[in-house]
């Protein structure tokens, strides 16, 4: 099997879809030799900021020396994103090695009467297999969608867990309130472990201390209150935190603080249990954290920023950042959404920060919702709404549209973001890996 049969392999299991649940992700491990017991586990849960936490926390114990595996999703430009080891995604070659020990696995529990993984489960089994061979010291896992019936939450060696901002996102898998959904997130607290929850809504602290409580686990709060003599900007910012100082991150967004500070908390519990983390490691670790999608510049006079947000949560915090980093601005949006996400909520939040705003189908994902729908259903609160026919043309209806001290905003699902950077060149060295294809996530 080479790296496209092995590719090919998982998007060829895309009809199987999302079906929550452990018993499938058990049996394939247990097939491949458990090798999630083989793994000290820092696990990541939330509805948004959880990628950009993992990425801060996996690069602090990197510079800290420890050898550590980041399993991330969805990729944004180059499928292989998901598995990192360092600054190095996996090989291709590593990849097709692997992925065709999972596959003879999956097609021998077919045989035997289970049912077929879902893509995301054979995605995690072979991070596990990659981080084992590998012998990593630490694994920053994130989840996928929640939390206690998420295939990630197979692991039993957590050691601490992290909880970022939740909200409203997968309801038909997760539940109908914030609270429903909080109590999905928290399914991953382990006994033993301690569980660092960044401070939000009561109804969710509630329920993270009631769980943390019944399965014998730590609890700690995580403030951006912490923080003071904060400095925003596009491409750095700066906070103090008590005992270590002036502390500077490259990720932009208002909301990047509070996630960056969740990561430091994270790495202080782990030296509480006896690991080595110098206040270098978390300095240097913090600086060197790069993680494209997220509020990031790709082009400049006129300002072009991308950035994920796809549900209410993010929406709101994008909002916010719009209000701090371009006050005064004319902004022309590039939308693109998916179809199962309430973009009427992300249009209500965002719509009036808009001069002019170009609809797009996020392309090659079945899940996209039509730039025409989205579009009619923007022009009920904003009259100045173009549909483009794809990214390339929405790109240049922007340039058309904007002046050189204007900003263009694309925001949305990630699924198209990646086409967007390809299409302005972004320089690839700024991205922790090279350009390629994203999976058709998020």
């Amino acid at each position: 099997m080479n790296y496209q049969q092995a590719y090919g392999y998982v998007e060829s299991l895309s009809g199987v879809g999302i079906i929550p649940g452990l018993e499938r992700i058990r049996e394939l491990c247990k097939r491949l030799g458990d090798p999630q017991n083989e793994l000290r586990i820092i696990h990541v849960a939330g509805t948004n900021g959880k990628g950009s936490t993992a990425s801060y926390t996996a690069s602090v114990l990197k510079c800290a020396g420890y050898k550590t595996g980041l399993f991330v999703s969805p990729a944004v430009r180059d499928y292989r994103e998901k598995f990192r080891i360092g600054n190095r995604m996996i090989s291709q070659k590593k990849y097709a090695e692997i992925m065709e020990d999972v596959k003879a696995a999956c097609d021998d529990m077919v045989s035997n009467g289970f049912e077929q993984p879902t893509p995301f489960e054979v995605e995690t089994a072979l991070a596990f297999v990659f981080f084992a061979r590998e012998a990593c010291d630490f694994v920053v896992l994130e989840c996928g969608m929640g939390g206690q019936m998420d295939s990630t939450n197979v692991v039993e060696n957590t050691l601490v867990e992290m909880i970022t901002s939740v909200g409203m996102d997968h309801m038909k898998f997760l539940g109908n309130s914030v609270k429903e959904i909080a109590k999905q997130k928290a399914g991953i607290i382990k006994p033993g472990s301690t569980i660092i929850c960044m401070e939000q809504c009561g109804e969710v602290l509630e329920v993270v201390r009631q769980i943390a409580c019944e399965r014998g686990a730590g609890f700690e709060l995580s403030s951006e209150s912490e923080a003071t003599d904060i400095h925003y900007g596009l491409e750095k910012q700066s906070f103090r935190l008590e005992n270590l100082g002036r502390l500077e991150i490259h990720l932009a967004g208002e909301f990047q603080i509070a996630n960056a500070i969740l990561a430091v908390n994270a790495c202080r519990e782990l030296v509480k249990r006896g690991y080595a983390i110098p206040e270098k490691a978390i300095r240097e670790g913090l600086a060197e954290t790069i993680w494209p999608g997220r509020l990031t510049v790709i082009g400049k006079k006129p300002l072009f920023v991308i950035d994920g947000a796809h549900n209410e949560d993010a929406a709101r915090k994008l909002a916010k950042s719009i209000e701090i980093y371009f006050t005064n601005k004319r902004i022309i949006y590039i939308i693109g959404v998916l179809k199962d996400k309430d973009y009427g909520r992300i249009i209500e939040l965002t719509a009036k920060y808009a001069d002019q705003i170009i609809t797009v189908t996020p392309p090659e994902n079945p899940r996209a919702l039509e730039a025409l729908d989205l579009a009619k259903e923007i022009a009920k609160v904003h009259p100045a709404v173009t549909v483009s026919s794809s990214p390339e043309e929405a790109v240049e209806m922007a340039k058309l549209l904007a002046g050189k001290e204007d900003v263009i905003l694309a925001f949305g699902s990630l699924s198209y973001l990646g086409r967007l950077m390809d299409i302005m060149e972004y320089d690839k060295k700024k991205a922790p890996c090279g350009r390629g294809r994203g999976k058709k996530n998020g």
